[in-house]
């Protein structure tokens, strides 16, 4: 069955836990024995229903507080689809977790409290979302039992974030009101909204069509292990293994490999024991060619006429996750693909303010949670598409070279 990656975000109470709650529970996706100790827990708190949000918030600081702190992940299934879930927080403090949670998502839900209308959160999250790429966008206007269902305030909501929406890079965006709590719209059609003529969340999460998300047009394969098994069956065998960030590679096909220029013809497409006529995002498999040749991790196989761009001096739209501010000429090792190299931030070109997405020039480093345009310059080329051309050649990650942990994660403009 086909896969979809979602990540859920909005405003802290707007309902993000509660929601995925309702979507596991009325898909039937939860274990007895989680039902009762969700039911449990829910009578301690002196909840006179079930809290479906306890199904997600399983941090017991985010169970004493009622929040969401770190991502949660979820997995369910339908008769149509399978299903990763991403719960993400809705603090500001807490933008990175975000970031983390939809990096590799197909589509996003923005909540939207029926109450509040449109909130700076909503702002932040939504933008990161289009920075990020993500495909799709589904605006859920929740809370709608305790505004009497009423189409206006639904209406009024859709009108404010579609005006904001006309500067975001999303070009597919769906709206949906619903109650998480009561389960209006979630996953079953609901009687209190006569007026809504779309589908339920979870159609519309069915029916996404996903397939054509992927970058089949550039074809993209950083090695990541040379596999030279011991063995008598397979005696001479040299396979590079990676997985395919685009494109699409046919058995047969003449291929160039980067940084050496070295040209061959792909041999065979294995895949565990089994051998395939070609491979395409995101499948992961062994190329074998036609010619032994000095290739390593880190390398990368394209076409000959099709080469991503190669160069050290890279811009970034940077997403800074440290308490530690970055300040230009600081070193850090980047993560790109499957390559590692030495870094140092020449410039902060500007930042951005995530409710006007306006440029901000206010001060010389970038602090936590804050979004910049960064020019960074590497200790050796690197192998890259644009991030809108390539989610997986256009992204990269800066890790501190002290803790070894990850500080930042940038989209190559």
């Amino acid at each position: 069955m086909e896969l979809l990656r979602f990540t859920t975000a909005g405003s802290v109470d707007d309902g993000k836990s509660t929601l995925i709650g309702r979507l596991l529970y009325d898909s039937k996706s939860i274990f007895e024995d989680q039902l009762e100790a969700v039911k449990r827990a829910s009578i301690r708190k002196g909840n006179e229903q079930i809290n479906l949000a306890l199904l997600t918030d399983g941090l017991r600081a985010e169970r004493e507080q009622g929040i969401t702190i770190d991502v949660a992940y979820r997995y369910f299934a339908t008769p149509k689809r399978k299903f990763i879930i991403a719960d993400t927080p809705g603090h500001v403090q807490y933008t990175r977790n975000m970031v983390t949670g939809a990096s590799t998502a197909n589509a996003a839900i923005i909540l939207i409290d029926a109450r509040n209308g449109v909130t700076e959160q909503t702002y932040r999250h939504s933008y990161i979302s289009s920075l990020l790429q993500i495909p799709h966008l589904i605006v859920c206007v929740n809370k709608m039992d305790i505004v009497n269902y009423e189409e206006k305030v639904y209406e009024e909501i859709r009108e404010n974030f579609s005006a904001f929406a006309s500067k975001l890079s999303v070009k597919d965006i769906r709206y949906v009101p619903i109650s998480a709590l009561k389960g209006d719209n979630v996953v079953v059609y609901s009687e209190n909204m006569p007026w809504y003529g779309g589908g339920t969340l979870r159609y519309i999460l069915e029916n996404i069509h996903v397939g054509s998300d992927w970058n089949h047009l550039d074809p993209r394969f950083p090695v990541q292990y040379v596999i030279r098994p011991i063995s008598d069956k397979y005696h001479d065998y040299r396979g590079y293994a990676g997985r395919v960030a685009g494109g699409v590679f046919r058995k047969g096909d003449k291929i160039l490999v980067l940084p050496s220029g070295f040209i061959s013809t792909i041999e065979a497409i294995d895949l565990f024991e089994q051998e395939l006529e070609e491979a395409y995002p995101p499948m992961s498999v062994t190329l074998r060619l036609k010619d032994d040749l000095d290739i390593s991790r880190g390398d990368m196989i394209v076409k000959e006429n099709n080469i991503p761009k190669v160069d050290q001096d890279i811009d970034v739209m940077l997403c800074w996750m440290n308490n530690k501010p970055l300040t230009p000429g600081t070193k850090y090792y980047l993560k790109h693909t499957t390559t590692d190299v030495r870094c140092m931030v020449k410039e902060i070109k500007y930042k951005v303010d995530v409710n006007t997405l306006n440029q901000v020039d206010d001060g010389a480093d970038l602090k936590m949670n804050e979004i910049a345009r960064v020019a960074l310059r590497t200790t050796k080329p690197l192998f890259f598409d644009s991030y809108n051309q390539n989610r997986q050649t256009g992204s990269i990650i800066l890790i501190d070279e002290g803790t070894n942990n990850t500080v930042g994660v940038g989209m190559i403009i």
